[in-house]
C-alpha cells in the first residue's frame, strides 16, 4: 500500500516512494504550516537521514469520489534529537487523483495531535 510505504520512507529516506506517488503539482502542508512541493519532498528524502528513527501507519480510511480519493489516517513515529528519543503521532489527510490511469497524491496535510509527547 502506497500510504504505508510513504510513512515508512520518512525514516529510510527512500526517495523512490515520493517520486512514484506524488503528482507533479503536489503540495504538502507540515504541522508547523510550512509547505513543500514534490521536488522539495524528494530532495528532502535524498538529503540523508533526518531525525526519524521510525514512522509507521497506524490506520486509515479512504473515501472515493469518482477519480478523487480522500485518505485520512494516523502514524506513530520515533525521532532522535539532542535530548534523546521522543515518540509522537501524525494525523493526516491526503487527496489522491487518478490521472492517465495512475493514482497520485496532489495534496497532503499533517497535524500533530496535542497528546503527542514533546
Amino acid at each position: 500500500m502506497s500510504e504505508r510505504q510513504w510513512a515508512e520512507s520518512v525514516a529510510t529516506n527512500d526517495s523512490s516512494v515520493p517520486e512514484r506517488i506524488l503528482a507533479d503539482d503536489f503540495m504538502w502542508i507540515y504541522p508547523d504550516g510550512r509547505g513543500m512541493n514534490k521536488a522539495q519532498t524528494i530532495a528532502d528524502a535524498r538529503s540523508g537521514p533526518g531525525p526519524f528513527i521510525s514512522d509507521h501507519l497506524d490506520g486509515m480510511s479512504v473515501r472515493f469520489f469518482g477519480k478523487t480519493a480522500v485518505a485520512q489516517g494516523s502514524e506513530s513515529w520515533v525521532q532522535r534529537d539532542a535530548a534523546g528519543e521522543r515518540r509522537g503521532r501524525f494525523v493526516w489527510t491526503d487527496v489522491w487523483v487518478k490521472r492517465d490511469g495512475q493514482w497520485q497524491i496532489v495534496a497532503a496535510e499533517d497535524l500533530i495531535p496535542p497528546t503527542t509527547a514533546r
